[in-house]
C-alpha cells in the first residue's frame, strides 16, 4: 500500500542551514508544509518516517555524510519512495546537465529566487488549500 500524497509537504535537503531555512521560511508563507533535513542519509530517514509522501522534494547537490547524488540513488532503489519528484538545488554551472543525469524533475540556481522557487514547486504541490476545492 502506498501512502497518499500530501500536495502540501515539500523536503528541503540542504546542509547550509541559512538556505534551507530560507527556502522553508518562503515556502512556509506561500502556505506548504515543508521538511528540513541537513544531507541525504538524514532525509531518507525522515522520508520513511512520514505517514505521507511528500509532493515534492528540493535536493542539494554538494552535501557531506551523503550528497545529493547518493541520496537520489537511494531514493529511487526504494519503492516508497521513488515516485516522489525531485528538483535540484545547485549553484554549479551544469545544474541542467546534473538534473537530467540524476533523472530529476528540474533543477534550481543557487541563489534560488522566491518567484522561481514558488513557481517551480507550484508545478508539482498545492498551495493555499487549492487540494480542497479540486
Amino acid at each position: 500500500m502506498t501512502a497518499q500524497v500530501c500536495p502540501r509537504l515539500v523536503v528541503v535537503i540542504d546542509d547550509d542551514e541559512d538556505v534551507r531555512d530560507a527556502l522553508m521560511d518562503a515556502l512556509t508563507d506561500a502556505d506548504f508544509k515543508p521538511l528540513g533535513a541537513s544531507n541525504g542519509a538524514n532525509a531518507l530517514d525522515r522520508l520513511r518516517a512520514l505517514d505521507a509522501r511528500p509532493c515534492l522534494i528540493l535536493l542539494d547537490v554538494m552535501m557531506p555524510e551523503m550528497d545529493g547524488w547518493e541520496f537520489r540513488a537511494a531514493q529511487r532503489r526504494d519503492p516508497a519512495l521513488a515516485e516522489i519528484p525531485v528538483v535540484v538545488l545547485t549553484a554549479h554551472a551544469d545544474a541542467r546537465q546534473a538534473a537530467a543525469s540524476m533523472q530529476a524533475a528540474g533543477f534550481l540556481r543557487k541563489p534560488v529566487s522566491r518567484e522561481s522557487l514558488l513557481a517551480t514547486v507550484g508545478r508539482f504541490c498545492q498551495p493555499r488549500g487549492d487540494d480542497l476545492r479540486r
